[in-house]
């Protein structure tokens, strides 16, 4: 964690990223109190804030939320926003898992994520309702 941020409960993602994309949908259809907000890396909103934290916009290594007023990343990104959902309350166990182990398997994911899950030509347009928590 690291630095703070104006805006609290916004996550930063990959626009073009496929499975960063399904991400921010699993969220936001678990997210029933409608809490967390997305930008993409590539907004000029989701540029400032990965520049503000030291992600290189042009080759992001990690998603990043900004809970409580601290900016989480890599594992403790995933886990903070998971850990917020109804239903996925139980996935603060796994903050017990030391934090090196999280984030080598983190890392991994997201080094090969385009190569695995694929990429967008664009960033993907979310349907209307999660429009409007989208931070552009």
């Amino acid at each position: 964690m690291t630095g703070s941020w104006p805006d609290d409960d916004v996550i930063l993602y990959d626009g073009v990223c496929i499975f960063c994309s399904r991400w921010v949908r699993f969220v936001a259809t678990r997210d029933i109190e409608r809490r967390f907000r997305f930008t993409a890396i590539q907004s000029p909103y989701g540029t400032r804030l990965a520049q503000a934290f030291g992600i290189d916009p042009d080759d992001p290594d990690t998603n990043a939320v900004v809970h409580s007023g601290v900016a989480w990343f890599k594992s403790d990104a995933a886990l903070t926003v998971l850990s917020s959902l109804p239903g996925w309350r139980w996935t603060r166990a796994l903050f017990a898992v030391p934090k090196p182990l999280r984030d080598v398997a983190y890392s991994l994911v997201a080094r090969n994520r385009y190569r695995i899950f694929g990429k967008y030509d664009e960033c993907f347009v979310p349907d209307a309702e999660m429009r409007a928590r989208v931070m552009e």
